[in-house]
């Protein structure tokens, strides 16, 4: 053996004892490789999916809201885009709201598959009595839990008639005033009411002009009472009532009643008495 260099005696072991090293060594391999791992994954957390978005509503245009025009009298069209962005099929229901606006689908229900958009036309039917002007309704569609709302704006063309008249006055035994307001225009009023009654010796009643908490549509009739917290006990009077609303004329109608309550004539009666008391003594003074 050569002086400075050292000898190293080299050891076999048997191939069952080699095998079993190798194993446990690849397992220490990856018990060290999955604990190296494992902070990193507690560290960065799951990423959960993004939700699928809900099912739409919208005008075929693209516009907010469904803007129809035309006279009255006509039936003007849309269409209604249904989108349903989920994976199972949807089932909507329309519906429509706001007068004058009468509105007709082509189908009130439609099943929408999934990841899918559906348009279903619609008509307006703008009736003959209906205004001239600016007109709101909606379209609603309801499904799966919940609803949507698309505005519907609708523009009547055509003159403007603004006329109200004032019919079927009366007066009854309490004194309360019944009448009839009627909207003969086309357009829709916010009437205002002035009373005035006359007296054998002059004004009982004078009331100015007022506004009515009441809104008449073109062709509406509406039957209201005022009251006549005192009327006269004894009297015939003529009752006017004249009635007014922007844009139209003001309208007059009047009615004739008499008072005679049980004070009243006896009151009359006492003041005739004493009036013919009066009389029969003057004449005695002049006889002598």
């Amino acid at each position: 053996m050569r002086a400075g260099v050292r000898a190293r005696a080299e050891v076999r072991l048997p191939a069952g004892v080699r095998a079993a090293v190798r194993a446990l060594a690849g397992a220490a391999l990856t018990a060290a490789t999955l604990l190296a791992a494992a902070p990193a994954a507690l560290a960065a957390p799951a990423v959960p999916a993004a939700p699928t978005p809900g099912w739409t509503a919208a005008p075929a245009a693209g516009r907010p809201y469904v803007y129809l025009e035309g006279a009255a009298g006509s039936v003007l069209e849309d269409t209604l885009s249904v989108t349903n962005p989920g994976p199972r099929p949807l089932t909507v229901t329309l519906t429509g709201t706001g007068t004058p606006l009468a509105l007709a689908f082509a189908t009130r229900s439609v099943t929408v598959p999934g990841r899918t958009r559906a348009d279903v036309p619609f008509a307006v039917t703008v009736t003959a009595d209906t205004p001239p002007g600016e007109h709101r309704g909606a379209v609603r569609a309801e499904a799966a839990g919940r609803a949507a709302t698309v505005p519907l704006h609708l523009r009547v063309s055509g003159p403007r008639l603004a006329a109200l008249t004032v019919e079927d006055v009366r007066v009854e035994r309490s004194g309360t005033l019944r009448y009839t307001l009627v909207n003969r225009g086309n357009t829709v009023l916010a009437p205002r009411l002035a009373v005035r009654a006359e007296g054998l010796f002059g004004t009982v009643l004078d009331r100015p002009e007022e506004a009515l908490p009441v809104r008449l549509r073109p062709g509406e009739r509406l039957t209201r009472t005022a009251p006549w917290p005192d009327p006269p006990a004894l009297d015939a009077v003529t009752v006017r009532l004249t009635a007014a609303a922007p844009g139209a004329a003001p309208a007059t109608a009047r009615a004739d009643a008499s008072f005679a309550s049980p004070a009243g004539v006896g009151a009359l009666a006492a003041a005739l008495l004493a009036a013919a008391g009066t009389t029969a003594y003057a004449l005695r003074r002049r006889r002598r």
